[in-house]
């Protein structure tokens, strides 16, 4: 199964269930000056980053480094696996909204649904209950926002090379998570009020890894009000 790209399109999370306390906000840059314009309180920040060579094989270096090595992981993460190419964005805003559910309401629906049932299954079982319940709704709503955007759709076959991930806080630490990779990154500690500063550092070092690419982008879920 193959979805077509998804945009970053502000409205998906609100044609999910999502408050409309709550926004995405495009972040500019990693400069101080440019954090401070970012709305508060941030829950998440998503990095749309290009999947090159040299991106897929750090990725899969960390993992293996992680696998030896081990980490310390909350078992409070919410992380699920991506099943379906192309369902990266989709992925990335769940993991943002399913890790910070103790403030962002979600009102009853697909979403609402989908978590609840997904809230004590393995990484794997997630990942499969969203491609089982497509017909809830989540998949049709990826498929027809990624019509609606900006620049022309392209085929669902088509290869993809931007990846999205997403960043939260919880229970002290930032995490990484990302739907290809097999377990959460922690990054070590921080604080919701820190979480922007620290993930920014974070994502300054995947531009730094791959300092001939320019498309990057910064997308915070944050307050409205």
């Amino acid at each position: 199964m193959s979805l077509v790209p998804l945009e970053s399109n502000p409205e998906f999370i609100h044609q999910l269930g999502v408050s409309s306390k709550w926004c995405l906000t495009d972040v500019y840059g990693t400069d101080p000056e440019l954090l401070a314009m970012v709305p508060q309180p941030l829950q998440a920040l998503i990095l749309l980053y290009p999947y090159t060579d040299k991106a897929q094989a750090y990725d899969n270096e960390v993992v293996e480094k992680l696998k030896n090595d081990g980490q310390k992981v909350s078992p409070n993460v919410f992380h699920m696996q991506q099943c379906v190419s192309n369902a990266c964005g989709t992925v990335a805003l769940i993991h943002s909204v399913a890790n910070n559910l103790d403030v962002i309401e979600i009102e009853d629906g697909m979403l609402k649904t989908f978590l609840e049932k997904a809230k004590d299954l393995s990484f794997e079982e997630k990942g499969q209950l969203l491609v089982d319940t497509a017909v809830s709704g989540i998949m049709e709503a990826h498929e027809q926002l990624a019509q609606e955007g900006q620049t022309e759709a392209p085929d669902e076959n088509a290869p993809v090379y931007h990846h999205f991930v997403a960043f939260v806080e919880k229970d002290g630490s930032l995490y990484e998570l990302d739907g290809r990779k097999p377990f959460p990154i922690n990054y070590g500690p921080t604080t919701k009020d820190k979480l922007l500063e620290n993930a920014t550092k974070v994502c300054s070092e995947y531009m730094a890894r791959d300092p001939g690419e320019v498309r990057f982008t910064m997308i915070a879920l944050t307050s409205s009000e």
